[in-house]
């Protein structure tokens, strides 16, 4: 089936397909037969097709079974194919179900999105057979095939249903096309199958993740198409990082293992059917049972955990469009340092090739009159410099006939290319080792990072280097994208770092990614925060925001509520139109940026810390409430708020005003601006501090924090404060704590008290020293 948009590089609505009166529909009938040991059975399915039906003046279109018409006769009328489950933890199963009879037989390649350990694990659960159904379990929970009607059920530990496909039997609706039953439909243009995968849904559940959406953050009631897209924007459904994953607030999360373009409609056609519509004749389903970060633990062991950047990345990026010139970028460096304003990291955008935009991947002659210096003088001063990149080339770029005449662009199905540009093949090993060589001249020169920009345009029609059409490779071109830049820099520089805009399920792996183009208004700097969530509930550790927004010059009033939001994400960037430097808005204004920038390299231990502990556990840096606080209902509500950390909880201010209404998950709070006091499980209207964000701190917590120092290489690790948030602080009682310190690349483990800090060796929980450096601090000091 060739699916069409309106325009080029549009969203595909793959549920539309599914409306075609003239298709036939499959449903699940029954197991014809399964092998308990294999874990291996045979799916009957039941022939039905949409017919018109006239009543009342209103013309519908309901399902009825149907007779084949078919010849010669020996095609089936209720065709047979396998189905299959694997655990691959006792909180994770696959379900891969065939929709032609036999299954395919071409050799299996190795997924991009998987880790290469997946397709070797499988671990037994626990069995019984009978001739109702079979049932798998293990100490998280169950699943169940019944054999007739056929169904897979969903269960926790206690025996609660948490979901289950939905059967054609299930329809309690008038039109029995109402919450379309889990099928498989063949198309009549091409004799493709297609699946959609359907579940119950709760009256109550709600659905998180599926990449960066801009939309509310609770996806219940809403229809995505996860299709890799150049958004333009952060406030549409488009998105330039989809990732067919979501989890559930009833327990458990699903990951569709494709790069096809797919369309989640979580109840928005019918609500108590979550479809999952796929381009794919098979469906590979992994699905999580346990709590959110169960979830997420589980989801990237099976497609990889985001590794830990380095620390300088961690520091403030100083951009906009465009540093142009070497003058520039040093005049910047000078200024940054003379006004006091942390920074580790200078980017340059679109403007240090000869012509903007045109990247040749060589700096301007004109412009620069020695990089290889510049970067050398930059970095003693504490500064690394990024440069922006994209894999797209324009006829009068000095490398397009290059990429033609070595066959590193892709072409169509008739040799032509499939747009103006020269779009390199990442599915390519030779484009892929050609792109590398251009990059390392760079990290080879000194340039610590490269922007990847752009990849969400992979052309559909056309045809790859790997053998699938644009229809399998779209989604998956900005994994190989992310990939190629990653590991050469990792090579070169022995850093996992780059700037990544676009994504797809996988992309995790190679840090870091920013939100892309957001407009310069309140609804986009709230948008940013719900894409952000959304982002880190499908995988990724770490993610950043153009601070102040993209488009325009950025208000004043705006920037200065956006910049405390920014400095309190993983990675900070002020980037956009111009100008974006604080001294251009006036000495107030710089004033709320230098103390601004200072809460960030001051929160660098904490940060730092996180960031390692974030990485190890695949949980994100930015954390919804109840990624936390699963038990608190009122936390599953909240998306304009988030958890920066374990133990920081933080709310932006959205719009112009000095107070606004925040909720507290159960235990106590401490505001670390004011020091006030606040006992949680309820809503409080609280002001802001010194800053425009509200900062409140877990009872119990004790954050470790640095002297803010003009980049994170001058920083004093031996001089660091450990400031416990505590009400009634007696000199006996212990807390816990962890530093991840740079130097020695080591996590420690502490007891703090009231007055000292003793190191807890691992696996020698009796033996500690004391450490002589750091020091504690009670909470009252930040009064």
């Amino acid at each position: 089936m060739e699916f069409k948009s309106t325009a080029l590089n549009q969203p595909i609505d793959m549920s539309a397909d599914f409306e075609e009166v003239a298709d036939q529909y499959f449903f699940p009938s029954h197991v014809t037969a399964f092998n308990p040991d294999e874990k291996t059975g045979t799916l009957m399915w039941k022939r039905h097709m949409r017919k018109p039906r006239l009543s009342f003046n209103q013309m519908d279109y309901p399902f009825t079974e149907t007779p084949s018409w078919e010849f010669p006769e020996e095609y089936e009328e209720s065709p047979t194919s396998e189905f299959k489950l694997t655990f691959l933890s006792d909180r994770t199963l696959r379900l891969r179900i065939h929709t032609r009879p036999r299954a395919d037989r071409q050799a299996a390649v190795p997924s991009l999105m998987l880790n290469e350990s997946v397709e070797t694990l499988s671990l037994p659960w626990d069995c019984v057979s009978t001739e109702e159904q079979i049932v798998y379990s293990s100490s998280a929970g169950s699943v169940v095939i019944q054999r007739n009607p056929w169904k897979i059920i969903l269960r926790d530990q206690t025996g609660r249903v948490l979901t289950e496909t939905r059967h054609f039997s299930d329809c309690s609706s008038l039109l029995n096309a109402n919450g379309l039953p889990f099928s498989f439909k063949r198309s009549t243009a091409d004799l493709s199958n297609r699946i959609a995968a359907s579940f119950l849904l709760r009256p109550d559940e709600k659905l998180f993740g599926t990449g960066e959406s801009f939309t509310r953050l609770n996806k219940r009631g809403q229809k995505l198409n996860l299709f890799t897209t150049d958004a333009l924007s952060a406030q549409t459904q488009k998105t330039y990082k989809p990732i067919p994953f979501f989890m559930s607030s009833e327990g458990y999360g699903m990951f569709v293992h494709t790069s096809t373009p797919l369309t989640f409609d979580f109840g928005a056609t019918y609500d108590d059917t979550n479809t999952l519509y796929t381009g794919e004749e098979k469906l590979d389903l992994f699905l999580f049972i346990g709590t959110p970060k169960e979830i997420l633990s589980e989801y990237t062991k099976v497609t990889g955990r985001s590794p830990l950047p380095p620390l300088w990345s961690f520091g403030l990026w100083m951009s906009r469009i465009t540093y142009s010139s070497e003058h520039e970028v040093r005049e910047v460096a000078l200024k940054l340092q003379e006004h006091g304003i942390p920074c580790d990291v200078i980017h340059l955008d679109t403007g240090w090739f000869e012509t903007d935009w045109r990247c040749n991947y060589e700096f301007s002659g004109e412009r620069f009159d020695d990089p290889g210096v510049m970067l050398s003088d930059l970095k003693e001063m504490g500064y690394r410099v990024s440069l922006w990149q994209l894999p797209y080339f324009t006829p009068n770029n000095s490398l397009y006939d290059e990429i033609l005449d070595k066959g590193y662009a892709i072409r169509t199905t008739d040799g032509r290319l499939p747009t103006e540009d020269a779009i390199v093949d990442f599915s390519n090993p030779e484009a892929v080792a050609w792109y590398q060589k251009q990059l390392a001249s760079l990290l080879n020169l000194g340039v610590a990072a490269v922007k990847v920009d752009f990849g969400e345009a992979a052309p559909l029609n056309g045809i790859y280097a790997s053998g699938q059409s644009g229809f399998h490779e779209h989604n998956l071109y900005p994994l190989r994208y992310n990939k190629a830049a990653s590991e050469i820099t990792k090579s070169v520089n022995d850093e996992s770092i780059i700037w990544a805009r676009s994504a797809w399920a996988g992309s995790q792996r190679y840090p870091i990614h920013w939100g892309g183009d957001a407009e310069n208004t309140n609804s986009a700097m709230a948008a940013s925060l719900r894409a952000g969530l959304s982002l880190g509930l499908s995988g990724f550790s770490f993610w950043s925001h153009d601070i102040g927004g993209f488009v325009n010059s950025s208000p004043e009033e705006l920037y200065s509520r956006w910049l405390p939001f920014g400095m309190l994400t993983s990675h900070s960037r002020c980037h956009g139109a111009p100008p974006t430097e604080p001294w251009a808005y006036g000495e107030e204004f710089m004033s709320l940026f230098r103390k601004s920038a200072n809460l960030k390299y001051t929160l660098i231990p904490y940060v730092y810390t996180q960031a390692k502990l974030s990485s190890e556990s695949g949980y994100p840096m930015l954390r919804t409430l109840f990624f936390e606080f699963p038990e608190d209902a009122g936390s599953w509500l909240i998306e304009d708020q988030y958890m920066f950390g374990s133990d920081i909880l933080v709310a932006p201010f959205f719009e112009a005003e000095q107070e606004r209404n925040v909720y507290l998950p159960s235990g106590e709070w401490f505001d670390y601006q004011t020091g006030l006091r606040y006992e949680g499980g309820r809503w409080y209207r609280i002001a802001a501090g010194e800053l425009p964000i509200i900062m409140l701190v877990r009872s119990g917590a004790v954050i470790p924090h640095a002297k803010p120092a003009l980049s994170t290489a001058f920083q004093d690790w031996d001089d660091l404060d450990f400031v416990l948030f505590e009400r009634d602080i007696s000199t006996d009682e212990e807390y816990t704590a962890s530093v991840f310190d740079p130097r020695d690349q080591s996590l420690y483990e502490l007891i703090v008290t009231s007055s000292s800090i003793r190191e807890v060796y691992k696996n020698k929980a009796t033996s500690v020293v004391t450490r002589e450096g750091w020091k504690v601090k009670a909470r009252n000091s930040l009064v």
